[in-house]
């Protein structure tokens, strides 16, 4: 597959690390420019190429993995997106530095309101639930282990090839539902399954 990447954070490195491991090609964009992304896209190495948002919205498969205050931005100006798939790995942290702070968005849940931001997607909640670092380490701790992605969203079909990717990836994933369900349950520091190493036997 093409798989856009919308940021170039830790999160985005390593789905993108993991995507080209699996023979997947992989457009990366970021806010600073290409001058700061060259750096980036030389250590993944081929098959990752940097490009414009556009172009990574475009893709078949995209992934938002920027920080809260900037995806009104990311998402802002795109082509229509005529149901290619959007898995929203944000959190509605105000400042990621401290995850501690959240933005007011009241009762509703973020990516009800990323999907709002991109009429037309088929958004499917996932890889916001696991630290970076766990993310990095890979997907099995120790022998006869998988660490879990947790994945929601509306689109059954959507939901299926992203839990395939994930699987490819070499981790395990629990579908938690539609997005008023599992979103919630996905939600930084509402609920349990944000932030704790869950691990499931092979």
């Amino acid at each position: 597959m093409k798989i856009g990447i919308l940021g170039a954070g830790d999160i985005a490195r390593g789905v993108a690390k993991y995507a080209l491991e699996q023979g997947h090609e992989v457009l990366l964009c970021n806010q600073s420019g290409p001058a700061k992304l060259a750096p980036i896209i030389a250590a993944l190495g081929p098959g990752a190429a940097a490009a414009s948002r556009a172009e990574v919205a475009a893709a078949e498969v995209v992934l938002l993995a920027v920080p809260w205050e900037s995806v009104r931005e990311a998402l802002s100006g795109l082509p229509p997106w005529n149901g290619r798939i959007l898995i929203d790995a944000t959190n509605p942290f105000l400042n990621p530095q401290h995850l501690n702070v959240l933005d007011d968005i009241g009762d509703r849940i973020s990516s009800q309101i990323v999907a709002q931001l991109a009429p037309g997607a088929r958004l499917v909640k996932a890889f916001n639930t696991m630290f970076a670092s766990k993310l990095a380490e890979g997907p099995r701790p120790r022998a006869g282990t998988r660490r879990v992605l947790f994945v929601s969203g509306d689109d059954e079909p959507a939901k299926a090839t992203v839990s395939n990717l994930i699987e490819s990836f070499g981790f395990a994933t629990i579908d938690l539902g539609n997005l008023a369900v599992g979103g919630r349950m996905q939600q930084a520091k509402t609920a349990p399954l944000a932030g704790p190493d869950f691990l499931l036997p092979d």
